[in-house]
């Protein structure tokens, strides 16, 4: 399936875990979080193929450079909820509202699957992720499931709004 936001230069593209692209963009995600902090931190149990329920990648549409990506899992003890994982925005594409079009993605593939609640992580290191979860519409909540104890973890929440 595949999302064309041409308007915005973005293509949106549903993805196995294991697409080549989606693994370039998850090995730079990793990279720019160990660059923040001096280690590939990752509290609890890291994002599978087996656990992912929904992965997507942004791709410039004139070019067809993947530049960006997105995933969710369902959160077994919470349902209906889901957790967004790796989502990333390569740096050279950032400012320009690419990872609120994933997210939004993410959240409407989410409620299509009959989540009303999205949660997220991300760290006290990244202000640009911060901003962009709070000016989603995003809520802090206090640190959820394997983030409970991390002082380096921030964690937000969104209800989604019935269709």
């Amino acid at each position: 399936m595949t999302i064309d936001e041409t308007a915005t230069g973005v293509v949106l593209h549903l993805a196995s875990w294991d697409d080549p692209d989606g693994v370039a963009l998850r090995a730079a995600q990793r990279a720019d979080v160990t660059e923040r902090y001096g280690a590939d931190l990752e509290p609890g149990q890291r994002p599978t193929a087996a656990d992912i329920a929904v992965f997507v990648i942004a791709y410039d549409a004139s070019s067809q450079t993947p530049i960006g990506c997105g995933a969710f899992r369902n959160l077994p003890d919470e349902q209906p909820t889901v957790e967004v994982k790796r989502m990333y925005v390569r740096p050279d594409y950032r400012g320009r509202k690419i990872g609120r079009l994933i997210l939004r993605d993410l959240e409407a593939r989410a409620q299509q699957r009959g989540a009303v609640r999205v949660r997220l992580e991300t760290g006290t290191k990244q202000p640009e992720a911060v901003r962009l979860y709070e000016g989603a519409g995003y809520k802090r909540i206090p640190n959820f499931g394997d983030y409970a104890n991390d002082e380096s973890s921030l964690c937000f929440e969104r209800v989604l709004e019935a269709e």
